[in-house]
């Protein structure tokens, strides 16, 4: 069964990664994708494998996304689903960490994702839609190696929440839910901690995502998808 048959999606950073198992997944389950990354070969290579279109995209310039939108509208003249996917990271403690690398990961996550959802939503609040931004673990529980990241992913997580409940509260027919991933598999996580055993594998994650970009999840909104393998739950007990 094609579960997100002939729904738009679009993915940020979606040339590598966690991006692109989410872009693989919601192809091959009929979704018509549009991949956008600042990363162009890697996205346009990617982009002709699965039939879909490539834009090249920084999340920080809101020129950029409205481009991008319009793109998607002009190409499929709907938004059905927007995955906030795009991301970076600094290894740094806050001790080692400047005033401009927090800036940058504020602005690629944080910022990135607001624009995100509120040019989704202009689109989204007639028709209906699914956002899906990507947190992180690090959000979920104290992670100083990384604590400009972990911050950034934070403010995704109140801003995911937040957009929900404005949505529900002016009857938007629009879901927006974040995915929490543990240690998985990408060149993200290993340029942080390496290989590790019992990493987490991309498609992990793309099955939340297609499950909440897919109609199943039409009375899911607002909610905290963590996908790490049981990491949480050993911490807590």
């Amino acid at each position: 069964m094609k579960r997100v048959e002939g729904k738009v999606v679009l993915v940020t950073g979606g040339a590598s990664g966690l991006g692109a198992a989410d872009a693989r997944m919601l192809a091959r389950e009929g979704a018509k994708v549009v991949v956008s990354d600042i990363n162009e070969a890697g996205g346009k290579r990617l982009a002709q494998q699965i039939g879909g279109s490539f834009m090249r995209h920084d999340v920080r310039s809101e020129s950029d996304w409205q481009a991008v939108i319009a793109h998607t509208l002009q190409r499929h003249g709907k938004l059905d689903v927007l995955v906030n996917n795009a991301g970076n990271v600094i290894t740094a403690d806050i001790e080692q960490t400047s005033l401009e690398q927090f800036r940058l990961l504020q602005a690629v996550h944080a910022e990135g994702t607001f624009l995100g959802c509120r040019h989704a939503l202009a689109v989204m609040k007639e028709q209906g839609g699914s956002i899906v931004n990507m947190a992180s673990l690090a959000a979920l529980r104290g992670c100083p190696p990384v604590f400009a990241y972990a911050c950034a992913k934070g403010a995704i997580r109140a801003l995911t929440t937040t957009l929900a409940t404005h949505c529900l509260s002016l009857g938007y027919p629009i879901r927006c839910n974040a995915v929490f991933p543990g240690v998985i598999d990408t060149p993200l996580a290993v340029s942080v901690v390496g290989h590790l055993p019992g990493m987490g594998q991309p498609d992990d994650v793309a099955g939340m995502v297609l499950f909440l970009a897919s109609d199943e999840s039409r009375f899911v909104t607002g909610a905290e998808f963590v996908v790490d393998n049981g990491a949480t739950a050993r911490l807590a007990s």
